[in-house]
């Protein structure tokens, strides 16, 4: 070995050894906390069953809740994350004709229900562990509980009596596009927005009177949060 080989050696071991102690200290675990803002992009068939009038349906209003989220990191690009929301009211409107018989419809409140909706996603991190700011993108599925299901009193009296409403469960596709800003090692910020396919069916019971209608949410989501890793 020539004498120079020898006197840059003792260099490049201590070189690779930093940048291996530099990639071991990169945490792999992320905690994160924000707020999500939804956009439903709802589309429903018209409400169906006996007595309904046509062009009976329904629109629903956009809602904001705290964002939670746990990511594991598997590699220098490849992240998996669990995200959901603090399940929120989600509130639905008549719309359609103004009043059924003389009961105001079109723009009333007329029920209201809560949904736990976790994100499985695989996400991939754009560019390597030495940039501050990383736009990553993620694709996975979403599952919808829909719970605490209300009939208003709006919406009792525009069904005929007091009304009893069910609402299915979805699973659907779900993507995300996002960007990532490291503070320090263990602080970082993100905002991302995602889109997912949610669809249920809506089953109303009203004494022995059932009506039905498909909803597909198609809801998108904006996040602003920060996140922890250890």
């Amino acid at each position: 070995m020539t004498r120079l080989a020898l006197r840059t050696l003792p260099v490049a071991l201590l070189a690779l050894s930093a940048s291996m102690v530099r990639a071991d200290d990169i945490p792999n675990n992320t905690f994160r906390i924000g707020e999500y803002w939804v956009f439903y992009h709802a589309y429903a068939d018209n409400l169906s069953g006996p007595f309904v009038p046509s062009d009976l349906n329904l629109s629903v209003k956009n809602v904001q809740t705290p964002y939670l989220a746990y990511l594991r990191r598997l590699s220098t690009h490849f992240t998996l994350e669990l995200a959901f929301g603090i399940p929120p009211l989600t509130k639905t409107y008549g719309k359609g004709p103004a009043t059924i018989g003389s009961v105001p419809y079109n723009g009333v409140e007329i029920s209201s229900a809560r949904w736990l909706a976790p994100s499985l996603l695989m996400n991939y991190v754009f560019l390597d562990d030495t940039y501050k700011l990383r736009p990553y993108f993620g694709v996975g599925l979403n599952y919808v509980v829909l719970f605490d299901r209300n009939s208003t009193a709006a919406g009792n009296a525009a069904a005929g009596g007091p009304t009893s409403i069910s609402l299915s469960n979805s699973i659907g596709p779900a993507v995300i596009l996002g960007l990532n800003y490291q503070i320090t090692r263990n602080w970082s910020v993100i905002a991302s927005y995602s889109a997912s396919r949610v669809q249920s069916q809506l089953d109303a019971h009203t004494g022995g009177v059932d009506r039905t209608s498909n909803i597909s949410f198609g809801p998108q989501t904006l996040v602003v949060a920060a996140g922890f890793s250890f």
